[in-house]
C-alpha cells in the first residue's frame, strides 16, 4: 500500500518536455496534504506554441521573469526529499523531470513514479475514460482549474489518497 509521496504535475511551453514552464507539487504525508508548492518556470527552448497556451493559458509574458528550472528544483526539492512521486500520466511528468534534469545538465536521482491512470483503470474499469478531470471528480474532487500545474497536482492526490491501494 502506498505510504506517503508527492503529487506532482508539470505545464510545458511546447511540445518539448524540456520546456518545463509550471509546477505543482502535493506533499502527502500519513494520510494528509501537508504542503503544496506552485512555481513558474521560465522554459527552455523559451517559446509557447498556439496549443500548449490553448490548453493552460500561460503565454511568455508569464514566464520571462521566472527563473529557470535548475533554481526552481533547488529550492523545492527538500520539500519532498526520498518520497516516490504520483502523477496521472506518469511517463508524462517523469519525462520531463528528466528532460529538465538533462538539459540544465542536473544529476537526475532516480526518482520514482506511480500512475493515477494506471491504478484508476484498475480502480474504476467502469469509467467512460480515465481523464484526470473524469476520476478526480469520480472520487470527489471537483476540478474546475484543470491544467494549472497545482490543481492537477491536488486531483492526482485525492486520487492517489482515494485509491491508494491500487498501487
Amino acid at each position: 500500500m502506498l505510504g506517503d509521496f508527492a503529487a506532482i504535475d508539470f505545464e510545458t511551453a511546447n511540445g518539448r518536455r524540456t520546456s518545463v514552464c509550471s509546477v505543482g507539487v502535493v506533499v502527502v504525508r500519513h494520510g494528509e496534504v501537508c504542503d503544496s508548492i506552485y512555481r513558474l518556470i521560465r522554459p527552455r527552448p523559451n517559446f509557447y506554441s498556439r496549443f500548449n497556451t490553448a490548453i493552460h493559458k500561460m503565454t511568455r509574458c508569464d514566464t520571462d521573469e521566472a527563473p529557470g528550472f535548475r533554481e526552481v528544483w533547488e529550492d523545492i526539492r527538500h520539500r519532498f526529499d526520498g518520497l516516490p512521486f504520483i502523477a496521472h500520466n506518469s511517463p508524462f511528468d517523469e519525462g520531463c523531470l528528466r528532460a529538465a534534469h538533462e538539459i540544465w545538465e542536473m544529476e537526475y536521482p532516480g526518482y520514482h513514479f506511480y500512475c493515477t491512470v494506471r491504478a484508476s483503470r484498475r480502480a474504476f474499469p467502469h469509467l467512460p475514460n480515465h481523464k484526470l478531470n473524469t476520476v478526480a471528480l469520480h472520487c470527489g474532487y471537483d476540478l474546475t482549474n484543470h491544467h494549472h500545474a497545482l490543481a492537477d497536482a491536488e486531483a492526482c492526490a485525492a486520487i492517489a489518497l482515494r485509491i491508494r491501494h491500487f498501487f
